[in-house]
C-alpha cells in the first residue's frame, strides 16, 4: 500500500468560478472532486488543505509554510511517517520558486516530492489539471527521492526547472527560449 500526502496550495488548478463577480478565484479545494474521477489501486491519498492562493500572491512566508508542511508530512529524511510520496499542487507562475525552496530546504528527501499545477482551471473543462494531477500521483509513487516538477508527460528534477510561457509547460533551464 502506498500513502501519498497531497498538499493543496491553490493555483489555477483549483480556481473556481464566482457567478456573482464573474471571476476565477481560489476559494476551496477541488481535489476531492478530481480524485473521485481516478482509479487508484493500492494508494491512499491524504489531502492537506494548506492554503488557497494564486501563486503570484505567494510570499516568502507562504513558501516557508509549504516547506514546513512537506517536512511535517514526511519529506525530510529525519521524519518517519507513513508517506511514501508527497504531491504539492501549486500555481504555475511561481512553482519553480517554491520547488527551489523545497530543494534547498530539504537536501536529502526521504521520498519523492512532486509539484504540479495546471494552465487552465479544472472547473472550466478542457483543463490539464486531471492529467497533471494523475501524473504527479504516479510520479510520487515511482520517482526517486528528490524534488520534482511533473506535468504534461514529463518529470523534471530540481534545480533548473523553469516555466516556458511559449510552450505552456515546464522545461529544464537549458531547454528554455533565450
Amino acid at each position: 500500500m502506498r500513502w501519498i500526502t497531497l498538499i493543496s496550495t491553490g493555483g489555477t488548478l483549483e480556481k473556481t468560478y464566482n457567478e456573482r463577480t464573474g471571476s476565477l478565484e481560489n476559494k476551496k479545494s477541488v481535489l476531492h472532486r478530481l480524485l473521485r474521477r481516478l482509479r487508484l489501486e493500492d494508494v491512499n491519498v491524504n489531502i492537506v488543505e494548506l492554503m488557497q492562493k494564486d501563486s503570484l500572491h505567494m510570499t516568502d512566508q507562504d513558501r516557508a509554510r509549504i516547506l514546513s508542511a512537506v517536512r511535517d508530512f514526511g519529506g525530510a529524511a529525519e521524519m518517519a511517517t507513513e508517506s511514501t510520496g508527497i504531491v504539492v499542487t501549486h500555481g504555475t507562475d511561481t512553482l519553480e520558486r517554491t520547488g527551489q525552496v523545497l530543494f534547498e530546504g530539504i537536501p536529502s528527501p526521504r521520498v519523492p516530492i512532486v509539484l504540479t499545477g495546471a494552465w487552465r482551471p479544472f472547473e472550466l473543462g478542457r483543463s490539464d489539471a486531471q492529467q497533471n494531477l494523475t501524473e504527479a500521483l504516479f510520479g510520487a509513487s515511482v520517482l526517486a527521492p528528490g524534488v520534482w516538477c511533473v506535468a504534461h508527460g514529463r518529470a523534471l528534477a530540481f534545480p533548473g526547472v523553469v516555466k516556458d510561457r511559449e510552450r505552456n509547460t515546464f522545461v529544464r533551464r537549458d531547454e528554455a527560449p533565450a
